[in-house]
């Protein structure tokens, strides 16, 4: 008697991210009879989708993979996903819809790629009305008899405003792009209406199902089982990637397309990608199949002090999480995240190579994680255990309080080795940063110093001199700093550079004893301030760490 799709599924199931000798042609077996089998319900078609993504980026061997390979090309065609495909929406499975109330910078990359195909959720549309009060500025000014005097509501107005073979989502991201206002501006606007998108599937369209980087990397197949252990960070980050490589800018721009649309089928908008900078894409690769695309950003997006990078993680060209570097005194903090369906796996493993990477590139000497990332306010990240993840790697608390109440766990624990800590204890260990430190420990980094006190300083600084009229001043501050810095001339600065120099000279007429200091540290000063506006931002954490009196200045207005 045949066995049922269920119960196939089932023994796929026990196989789960369990790897070695008579595992690869049992697990094959399974899923050539599930390839053409109907699954009876939705959470079943959603567990296979799961079991053959993860085998993609973790195959047993050849066989295997070409099995995974053509069951999730063909899995839109499913009859058991179109049966359920209202119900599997926003999982991110080709065929399905995603719903999202998407960043400016990403619904416009979506209406550009997929115009059609994005449409505004009008049932889930809080702000129509707001929207509908500022609707007279998207529009040229002959159109304003009719929309100051015609009762419309606001889907009404964009069903008559759009073209006829336009969607209203696509019209009204057009019209924002439209908008006379600086990009921030737009931006903000954009954002205040919070509108409701969803991306309706087609051939080519953002999907979990078909996600892969086809680089040049060998494919690295999974025979013995995976990582589980905990590594020595201190040992794993002195073991330095196999290669970094300086990708083209279409291959940067490759790249940066693969990372916005792992988080758009994640209903998820990160800043490193939506922003990414294809003049600053790089491949780390660590071996076993492992890389990290790491992504600079544009230089108007960068912030004044910090250096910011993102990085997409793959396996086998599979994205299976995103890392965010926050990087400055040679500390960076650290933002660390595994996707659902390959969680369970190998996450200590990965973050190791993932701290080697950022110490490579970045210098870093000591690592910390923020309160957000612990549990402070996410409850995802309570739920996951976040905070004795990274405890049990090596990182601690600073905090007088925190390590009070984690005293007070630990003796529990010896007592009573079943004991897990409430969300409670957990929401308090989480109040504060956590640090790792690869030498000696200090409190001049990141998570330890407040860089908000520094821009407080310069507010303060342009509040005396300029009050209200700090635009038309700023001029004042470009020449004065090049004045004091021996800068005859900006004609040779780039774009990029120039925005640097603008923006960090009210910062550079204030850093304490800048006048005295040597011509040869001003030179390196000016050097500084190119590099945060250059191609890689990384290049400007090189030089500040070779400006000692900088960083000491730095600090002191902190």
């Amino acid at each position: 008697m045949a066995k049922s799709a269920s119960l196939l599924l089932s023994q796929l199931d026990e196989l789960r991210q369990t790897y070695g000798p008579g595992v690869a042609p049992r697990r094959l077996d399974l899923l050539r009879h599930l390839e053409g089998r109907s699954l009876g319900r939705a959470e079943e078609v959603f567990r296979l989708h799961e079991h053959l993504c993860f085998l993609r980026a973790y195959p047993d061997d050849g066989e295997v993979l070409e099995q995974v390979e053509s069951m999730l090309d063909g899995f839109a065609a499913r009859k058991d996903l179109g049966r359920f495909r209202r119900q599997l929406a926003d999982t991110g499975i080709a065929g399905t819809d995603i719903n999202y109330r998407f960043y400016w910078v990403t619904a416009g990359w979506l209406a550009k790629h997929w115009p059609d195909q994005l449409s505004i959720d009008w049932a889930e549309f809080d702000r129509q009305d707001e929207l509908l009060e500022i609707l007279d500025l998207l529009m040229p000014y002959s159109e304003t008899p009719a929309l100051d005097q015609v009762d419309l509501t606001t889907r009404e107005w964009i069903e008559r405003l759009k073209g006829p073979d336009e969607t209203d989502a696509a019209f009204l991201i057009r019209r924002f792009a439209a908008l006379e206002a600086a990009k921030p501006w737009r931006e903000r606007i954009y954002e205040r209406f919070d509108v409701p998108l969803t991306l309706t599937p087609a051939p080519g369209t953002p999907s979990r199902t078909l996600a892969k980087y086809k680089g040049k990397s060998p494919t690295a197949f999974q025979t013995r089982p995976l990582r589980r252990g905990r590594p020595d960070l201190k040992q794993e980050t002195g073991r330095r990637p196999k290669a970094v490589r300086q990708l083209s800018v279409r291959e940067g721009r490759r790249l940066i397309d693969l990372a916005r649309q792992a988080m758009v089928t994640r209903q998820r908008d990160l800043d490193a990608f939506a922003n990414a900078d294809p003049r600053d894409v790089r491949m780390v690769e660590l071996g076993s199949g492992l890389e990290f695309a790491t992504y600079g950003l544009l230089p108007e997006r960068r912030l004044l002090l910090e250096c910011s990078y993102g990085m997409l993680m793959l396996k086998n060209g599979v994205p299976f999480g995103y890392a965010l570097a926050s990087t400055l005194f040679r500390s960076t903090e650290v933002a660390y995240n595994i996707f659902d369906s390959f969680r369970g796996g190998e996450a200590a493993w990965i973050f190791g190579r993932l701290l080697a990477a950022f110490r490579h590139l970045f210098g870093t000497e000591v690592f910390s994680i923020d309160p957000f990332q612990l549990g402070l306010g996410n409850k995802e990240g309570l739920a996951s255990g976040a905070w004795w993840f990274y405890y049990k790697l090596g990182f601690r608390p600073k905090d007088r309080d925190i390590r009070r109440v984690l005293r007070a766990e630990l003796e529990q624990m010896k007592t009573d080795p079943g004991h897990r800590s409430s969300q409670a204890i957990l929401e308090q260990l989480a109040a504060d940063y956590v640090f790792f430190y690869l030498n000696r420990q200090r409190d001049d980094v990141l998570g330890r110093v407040f860089l908000g006190n520094i821009g407080l300083q310069i507010s303060d600084f342009l509040a005396e001199r300029f009050g209200g009229q700090r635009e038309r001043r700023l001029e004042t501050c470009s020449h004065e700093a090049m004045d004091l810095l021996g800068v005859r001339s900006l004609e040779g600065f780039s774009p990029g550079e120039r925005l640097a120099w603008e923006r960090w000279t009210p910062l550079v007429l204030i850093l304490p004893g800048v006048t005295r200091w040597s011509a040869a540290d001003k030179r390196a000063l000016v050097r500084v301030v190119k590099a945060k506006g250059g191609r890689r931002e990384s290049d400007f954490l090189s030089r500040f760490d070779r400006h000692p009196r900088l960083a000491e200045a730095l600090l002191q207005l902190a």
